[in-house]
């Protein structure tokens, strides 16, 4: 009897597993080259980290100061993109949580994350202030950046 009951077990578990196995099925259009040049996990997805900045605790800056300070900023951006490192960043619509915007940096840690906004004037000054989450993506979001350059009829 406990044979029987045994077999019909492993039967069942067996067979479930199998069925899934056959349920993966590999993608047609798989480029492993293309997967492993942005560092694709199986999924083609990849570990980024998702800073959130908000409205900072400075609020005493002259309108020239912080004209300054935010054209730092813009120019702090565009060296993130050009070493490799911020993927997506933009402002937020005005929101009772006082974000200001986002960036998605190409970095596994947060750690590496916080050496990077660290060199931002904007967060430096306090006039914005930063959250840090690690972000699982796809790792596609990286071939945006060739995209965006195509269609930016003039940058900021």
């Amino acid at each position: 009897m406990k044979i029987k009951m045994f077999a019909g077990v492993l039967i069942c578990c067996t067979t479930g597993f199998y069925a899934n196995v056959a349920a993966q099925e590999i993608n047609k259009n798989y480029d492993e080259k293309l997967a492993k040049e942005l560092h694709a996990d199986a999924y083609g997805m990849k570990t980024y980290v998702l800073a959130i900045l908000k409205t900072g605790t400075e609020k005493g800056f002259s309108k020239a100061k912080q004209d300054s300070v935010f054209s730092g900023h813009m120019l702090n951006i565009g060296k993130l993109v050009k070493d490799g490192k911020l993927v997506v960043a933009g402002p937020m619509s005005k929101n009772t949580n006082n974000y200001r915007g986002i960036f998605i940096l190409d970095v596994p840690t947060i750690s590496e994350a916080e050496e990077l906004v660290r060199t931002d004037p904007a967060i430096q000054a306090k006039l914005l202030d930063v959250e840090l989450y690690i972000w699982y993506g796809s790792a596609a979001l990286k071939e945006t950046l060739k995209i965006h350059s195509k269609i930016e009829k003039q940058s900021h």
